[in-house]
């Protein structure tokens, strides 16, 4: 056990690229583990002598007297004790060192397989750890083999799966075809560990472009978001922290070099190169290219954007299968109803309508508040009696009659609603008994219990703290709502409610949950969660 161990520590820890000190680590427990088989179970401890670079043997036992002698292996007569070192005592605890080359060809070669096993989890960690900070980065490899619809990348000294839901569905690939592919995510398991590969995540048409663009990698130029159908079309919106930089132009290179080589990559997959704005709703305009919206009515409560395109763009804007409108949502993070201008009159005609009932209010006066977003008489309840008063021209006192008929209006609109629901509720159950071959689909089933899952928890949420629609921006420091304006998809609206509910910066609002999120601001809970989790994704 003690012959050639430098030699022995240097071989491995060179040819395994092992720490020299988990190697030392390893023999002392095998010799430790050694000793139990060769001496039985007594207390021992192995060290690691620098000088002669060699694992010594250490056995503790406790001095008893000679008459009191039950268990040799951690007891020593006092008289032997003595012969050791006269001021021993009864009681005292006294180590000996015991020779390891008395230890056994078995117990030498139980030794080996310790240290054999100890050496491969440490080469099976330190590849975890390699991938681990690879996390979120391109790696390369080759098909090794296809597991059902996975397929299996060797990556040098490991292997990768890309599973078949992060393809991109239109390729194909044989054994040894070389991959590239972005590292989402590093499991450990019973039987080890999976290092899980993507060619279809967001991510890797970003870490693409920082690749092949410099001003990226420099910091010029950053990437604000992204979004994709894999194989189809892409949208990455840029921006530049230098004014004399173009932010698309120096994604698509000369001739449109750099990202083409990405699209090559991507085996044909179509990228929009979007400027990013600060400004929400233009965001939302240049996200929804190649069509030109002619309007843009921003709802921030409700965190959704109607953008009204010319009858011809709608089409164009809407996109094959709702493709361009769908990337346009997740580029954004906002959700995104497009209308036509013809549409979008018809609706405007009918919101007038409904709100000019409002006492107070007429057809002129209607259409203001229309034009500004509100079109519903709940949104027009919760409206703040100074902003009426500066936007129709009222009196203090008008402002808040028509608060007051809005919100009268409203609760009559729902004791409708439900009047209407419980007949239509009243029909179905009629049918249900006198039209026995009527049948309630499974899809009906499931929808039901959904509502009334949601019904329940919509009546047990706590009741909000804040009314977002009652904020005043101009109340609220310039540099703060800057601040929050940093994440996807808030605007200043938002911003100025998440200062107001009491988030000071990104690390209390990722403290809190989207539960309290939406409950100290009264943002919706849908919202309040995209908010988190973009807040989280960038600075957690």
């Amino acid at each position: 056990m003690q012959i050639d161990l430098k030699r022995i520590i240097e071989a491995v820890g060179k040819e395994k690229n092992i720490d020299k000190q988990l190697i030392i680590d390893a023999l002392r427990e095998a010799v430790l583990a050694a000793a139990r088989k060769h001496f039985g179970e007594c207390v021992f401890e192995t060290r690691f002598n620098e000088e002669t670079e060699e694992i010594e043997l250490i056995r503790y036992r406790v001095v008893v007297a000679n008459d009191n002698l039950t268990n040799p292996s951690k007891q020593i007569p006092q008289s032997e004790a003595l012969n050791m070192d006269e001021s021993l005592q009864i009681g005292d605890e006294v180590g000996e060192s015991l020779p390891t080359d008395q230890l056994g060809r078995i117990a030498a070669q139980s030794a080996k397989q310790a240290i054999v096993q100890r050496v491969m989890e440490a080469e099976k960690e330190k590849i975890v750890q390699e991938f681990q900070e690879k996390k979120h980065q391109i790696v390369m490899g080759q098909v090794r083999r296809f597991d059902k619809s996975d397929i299996i990348v060797d990556l040098g000294n490991a292997e990768g799966v890309l599973p078949f839901r992060e393809q991109i569905p239109t390729e194909k690939y044989k054994l040894r075809d070389k991959v590239t592919a972005f590292v989402l995510d590093v499991k450990k398991s019973t039987r080890g560990f999976q290092i899980i590969l993507s060619r279809a995540h967001p991510e890797f048409l970003m870490r693409l472009f920082e690749q092949e663009v410099a001003e990226i990698s420099e910091g010029i130029v950053v990437i604000q978001s992204a979004a994709r159908d894999p194989g189809s079309r892409s949208k990455i919106a840029v921006y530049s922290t230098e004014s004399s930089v173009d932010p698309v132009g120096a994604c698509v290179g000369i001739k449109g070099a750099r990202v083409q080589t990405i699209v090559q990559e991507l085996r044909g997959e179509k990228i929009d190169i979007i400027p990013y704005d600060r400004d929400s709703a233009k965001f939302v305009c240049n996200a929804l290219a190649p069509a030109e919206p002619s309007k843009v009515i921003v709802n921030e409560r409700s965190h959704i954007m109607e953008v009204v395109v010319p009858d011809d763009h709608l089409s164009l804007a809407i996109g094959k299968r709702g493709q361009n409108v769908r990337l346009a949502a997740q580029l954004t993070g906002w959700k995104v109803d497009i209308r036509s201008e013809t549409k979008m009159r018809e609706l405007v005609q009918e919101h007038k309508m409904l709100i000019a009932k409002i006492p107070m209010l007429g057809e002129m006066r209607a259409e203001i508040l229309v034009n500004e977003g509100y079109k519903d008489p709940v949104d027009i309840s919760h409206m703040d009696a100074r902003s009426l008063v500066k936007l129709l021209r009222l009196t203090p006192e008008e402002a808040q009659q028509v608060i007051d008929g809005a919100a009268e209006l409203a609760a009559s609109m729902k004791e409708q609603t439900s009047a209407r629901q419980e007949e239509e509720d009243l029909d179905v159950h009629v049918l249900d008994l006198n039209e026995t071959h009527v049948e309630v689909t499974e899809m009906d089933a499931t929808q039901e219990a959904e509502a009334a899952i949601a019904d329940i928890v919509a009546k047990t949420r706590r009741e909000p703290l804040l009314d977002p629609d009652k904020i005043n921006i101009k109340a609220v420091d310039k540099e703060k709502l800057n601040y929050w304006m940093q994440l996807k998809g808030v605007g200043e609206q938002t911003a100025a409610v998440l200062c107001v509910g009491g988030f000071s910066d990104f690390a209390s609002l990722m403290s809190s949950t989207p539960e309290d999120i939406a409950y100290k601001t009264g943002l919706p809970l849908k919202l309040s969660g995209k908010i988190y989790a973009e807040t989280t994704r960038i600075f957690g």
